[in-house]
């Protein structure tokens, strides 16, 4: 059996959104609907795009698969922050990390998915250098 990762801290993310939670978004038990969180994760995924220069790329990317830890709830008014890094660059595609944090405490985490598909119909094409450079992984610390 693979042992899982360590959950991540808001420390290991160098973007980050702040994000206040409205009405509409809780439900009957007064917390954040779980399907929101994959709105969260749109938000900071757009967000994060502004803020590397890459949003014009941003109707070429098609998220093809997304998976979240539910950790904790979040309840109505409460001040959030949304988080992002990328965690793999393919040749083609790309994996985002996301993770909403109240405070420092870590509510939700999970990975999305995206392909460069441009054209009509979409067909997977190589991600753009210039979106690469914007957007590189970092090299892993050294031990």
């Amino acid at each position: 059996m693979a042992i899982a990762p360590p959950p991540p801290s808001l420390e290991e993310f160098a973007f980050t959104h702040p994000l206040r939670v409205r009405w509409s978004e809780v439900d009957a038990q007064a917390i954040v609907f779980n399907a929101n969180y994959l709105l969260y994760f749109d938000l900071a995924m757009t967000e994060f795009l502004r803020a590397t220069g890459n949003l014009k790329i941003s109707g070429d990317l098609f998220l093809v698969r997304s998976s979240l830890d539910y950790r904790r709830p979040a309840r109505f008014d409460e001040e959030l922050t949304l988080a992002a890094r990328v965690t793999r660059i393919g040749r083609t595609s790309f994996n985002v990390q996301l993770a909403v944090f109240r405070g420092t405490d870590l509510l939700v985490d999970g990975t999305n998915v995206y392909v460069h598909a441009p054209g009509d119909p979409p067909e997977p094409s190589r991600l753009p250098d210039d979106f690469v450079a914007r957007v590189r992984v970092p090299d892993p610390p050294k031990p």
